[in-house]
């Protein structure tokens, strides 16, 4: 059974199931998985029950007031098409649901996933820095 949790109170980086960032080139290491999950404004764990590990998670960054952005949904892969990320994604949403704006980026086949939680298709614009992907030097 998976429990989804808003904090990160008992989770160390011995908590998280093996497999994050799957397929990112230089994926971002524990630590710096970590505090990625600190420094987001709102974050939603999946913890699969039986094994009290994190295989699942998403962030929001927020001005608390008008804007939120959605950067990260992470789904370990073998706990993906369980609906793990629906929930993720709609338990965020909900969090979210009196910000006026609330935008997220994703590459074009994954958003009819999007769709089908209410958001719409947008255009954007966007800078990718894929030297610094494992995460910013000195953090």
């Amino acid at each position: 059974m998976i429990r989804y949790q808003e904090h990160l109170q008992d989770i160390t980086e011995a908590s998280f199931a093996e497999g994050f960032f799957d397929g990112w080139p230089n994926p971002p290491s524990t630590s710096t998985f970590v505090q990625i999950l600190h420094n987001a404004t709102h974050i939603i764990l999946a913890i699969d029950e039986s094994t009290n590990r994190v295989v699942g998670f998403i962030t929001a960054l927020s001005d608390r007031v008008l804007t939120a952005y959605i950067p990260l949904l992470e789904v370990v892969p073998a706990y993906q098409k369980q609906g793990i990320g629906k929930e993720l994604t709609r338990r965020m949403l909900d969090k979210l649901k009196d910000m006026y704006m609330v935008d997220l980026l994703c590459d074009p086949d994954l958003q009819d996933f999007y769709a089908g939680l209410g958001m719409r298709k947008a255009q954007g614009m966007l800078v990718r820095n894929y030297k610094h992907q494992s995460g910013k030097k000195g953090s």
